[in-house]
C-alpha cells in the first residue's frame, strides 16, 4: 500500500508543479482571447521564441556566467518575457490590427476567417523561422537545479516525497506572475481599459480609451507571459522550433477547462491539466497521457460548458 501511496503522491506532486507551468502559459493565452476575441494559433510558436530568447540570454548574453546555473535560468526566462512583449506588441500593431479591434466591423464573418488564417500563417512563419535561425538539434538551459530534489520525510523513511528544485521555482515565479497580473486587470488604469475594450469595443472608443492601443498592450502581455512560461520550462524539458504544437493544444485545453475570458480559471485549468496529465502516467502508456486530458476536457464541456469557474457573464 505505501509504495501505491508514494507513486500517487509524487505523481500529484510533479502535476502541481508542471500545472503550474502550463497555468501561466493559459493565462497568456486568456488574456488576448479574453481582450481581443481572438484565436490565436501562433500562441504556441511565441512561445517557442521565448525558450529560445531565455536560452540565448543565458548562454550568448552572459547571465549564466553573471548569475550562475541556479538563479541565472530564472532571470533569463523572466527577461524573455519584456523580449516577447515587443515582439507581440509589434505583431499586433502591423499585422492582426488589420483583422482585429475597430476594424473587425467591416470585414466578413467579423475578421475571424482572417484572424484564423492570418495566425496560422505567422505559426508557420515562425517555426521555420526558428528552423533556419536555430536548427532542429533539442537545446534546454543547463541549470544545476534541474536534477537536484527537495527530500520530505512523511513516515520515518517510509515514505518520503521528492520536490524537483527547478520546477519548484519555477512554479512559484508562475504563481506570483499570475497573482501580479491579476491585480494588475482589476486595480490598475491600464487594467479597467483593457477590461472595457473587452466589454464593449464601441463604448470604450466614447469613453475615451484607446482600443487599438490596449490591443496592442494585451496582444504584447498576452505572448509576454507565455514566453516566461517557456523559459521556465526550458530548464527542465529540451525544446526544438517545433515544440509550439505540442504546447498549444494543452493551452487551448487549459483556457476552456477554467472559462474563457477567465484569468484565473486558465490558471486552475493549467494546473488541473498537470495533475491529469501526471497522474494518468501511474495507468496509462505515456502515448496516452493526453487522451487522459481530452477526456475529462469533454466531460467538462459536456457538464459545464462555461468551464469551471466561469460564468455567461464573466468575462475576466
Amino acid at each position: 500500500m505505501m509504495p501505491q501511496l508514494e507513486g500517487l503522491l509524487q505523481a500529484l506532486n510533479a502535476g502541481l508543479l508542471l500545472g503550474a507551468h502550463y497555468g501561466l502559459m493559459c493565462v497568456g493565452l486568456s488574456l488576448i482571447f479574453g481582450v481581443m476575441r481572438v484565436i490565436n494559433f501562433a500562441h504556441g510558436d511565441f512561445m517557442m521564441v521565448g525558450m529560445y530568447a531565455a536560452f540565448h540570454l543565458f548562454t550568448l548574453m552572459g547571465l549564466g556566467a553573471l548569475f550562475g546555473k541556479e538563479a541565472g535560468p530564472f532571470i533569463a526566462a523572466l527577461l524573455a518575457g519584456p523580449v516577447l512583449f515587443v515582439l507581440g506588441y509589434a505583431a499586433q500593431r502591423f499585422l492582426l490590427s488589420r483583422v482585429t479591434g475597430t476594424r473587425v466591423g467591416s470585414l466578413e464573418g467579423e475578421g475571424h476567417y482572417a484572424q484564423l488564417i492570418l495566425t496560422l500563417g505567422l505559426s508557420l512563419i515562425l517555426q521555420s523561422g526558428g528552423q533556419i535561425l536555430f536548427g532542429s538539434v533539442p537545446v534546454s538551459i543547463p541549470s544545476d537545479i534541474s536534477s537536484e530534489a527537495w527530500e520530505i520525510d512523511l513516515a520515518d523513511g517510509a515514505l518520503v516525497l521528492f520536490i524537483n528544485q527547478a520546477r519548484a521555482w519555477g512554479a512559484a515565479i508562475a504563481a506570483v506572475l499570475v497573482v501580479l497580473l491579476v491585480l494588475v486587470i482589476t486595480r490598475s488604469r491600464l487594467g479597467k481599459s483593457l477590461r472595457a475594450a473587452a466589454d464593449n469595443v464601441q463604448a470604450a472608443l466614447y469613453m475615451g480609451i484607446d482600443v487599438d492601443r490596449a490591443h496592442r498592450i494585451t496582444f504584447g502581455l498576452g505572448v509576454g507571459i507565455t514566453a516566461v512560461a517557456g523559459g521556465l520550462l526550458a530548464s527542465s524539458y529540451p525544446f526544438t522550433p517545433y515544440v509550439g504544437l505540442e504546447y498549444v493544444i494543452i493551452m487551448y485545453a487549459g483556457v476552456v477547462l477554467g472559462g474563457l475570458g477567465s484569468t484565473v480559471g486558465a490558471f486552475w485549468g493549467g494546473l488541473l491539466i498537470g495533475v491529469i496529465q501526471q497522474c494518468s502516467a501511474l495507468l496509462l502508456p505515456t502515448q496516452l497521457q493526453n487522451t487522459a486530458i481530452f477526456v475529462v476536457f469533454l466531460l467538462v464541456v459536456f457538464l459545464r460548458p462555461q468551464g469551471l469557474l466561469g460564468r455567461v457573464s464573466e468575462r475576466t
